[in-house]
């Protein structure tokens, strides 16, 4: 099990009133699975990612990730574990501007203080994995939206983490760009990645082989896709 959640609860306190965004919250996802998260605006699914994360803490409850009791870390073991076992993947993609696509993905395994040769290296091999091997050198005013997010899931395999997360990654893209992710996504997974990915949009859920959905910070269904989009467009 990579992912167990506990009787998780979750309080924003505004000053003036509470609000419980995830409430006695109960969730595990085995290794190499492929989760889609999905529910309306405010049903508490951005709040689980952040958590899963480690970029939020929970109220009460557990979360054991990768065996490791990440409610009792402080802040910076809590860094550690994310840079260590989590890649980002984000609508926004999140890349500087000033650095080549090249130079972005290294960007985690400096933090992670990898060798500048080893670095080099590693996000080459990641950018072909992408299909970018002849965008190295390119700023990301020079991509499209779907090459940069490759850029950014490359950045996010890098420092090879335990579980990707993915917050709307094709929220900014065009159908066809939003098919080749998919496809980049299903390769990775296929290879062994555990993917979590944030989605509103129905038909890139039926990407994933597990939909759970949430509503008003509770989880209301988790299933199986049965009627899964798989490359090529088959079931």
């Amino acid at each position: 099990m990579i992912i167990k959640i506990e009787n998780l609860f979750k309080t924003y306190d505004t000053g003036s009133f509470k609000v419980e965004a995830l409430k006695d919250i109960n969730l595990e996802i085995k290794k190499e699975e492929y989760v889609a998260v999905m529910g309306p605006s405010g049903s508490g699914k951005s709040t689980l990612m952040n958590i899963l994360g480690c970029l939020d803490r929970l109220s009460s409850g557990k979360y054991i990730l990768d065996g490791e009791d990440i409610s009792k870390l402080d802040d910076n073991n809590l860094a550690q574990i994310r840079n260590k076992k989590i890649g980002f993947v984000f609508q926004a993609f999140n890349l500087l501007p000033r650095l080549s696509a090249l130079e972005n993905v290294e960007l985690p395994m400096i933090y992670a203080k990898v060798s500048p040769t080893e670095r080099r290296k590693r996000a080459k091999l990641a950018l072909e994995k992408v299909g970018l091997s002849d965008r190295l050198y390119h700023k990301p005013n020079e991509l499209s939206g779907g090459q940069k997010q490759r850029v950014a899931i490359a950045r996010a395999l890098v420092n090879s983490p335990s579980i990707i997360l993915a917050d709307e990654p094709t929220g900014n893209l065009d159908s066809k760009s939003s098919e080749e992710i998919m496809e980049i996504f299903e390769s990775l997974n296929n290879e062994g990645v555990t993917i979590v990915m944030v989605t509103h949009e129905a038909d890139i859920a039926l990407h994933t082989k597990r939909i759970v959905t949430f509503k008003d910070g509770n989880i209301i269904s988790d299933k199986a896709v049965s009627n899964r989009i798989a490359k090529g467009g088959g079931a």
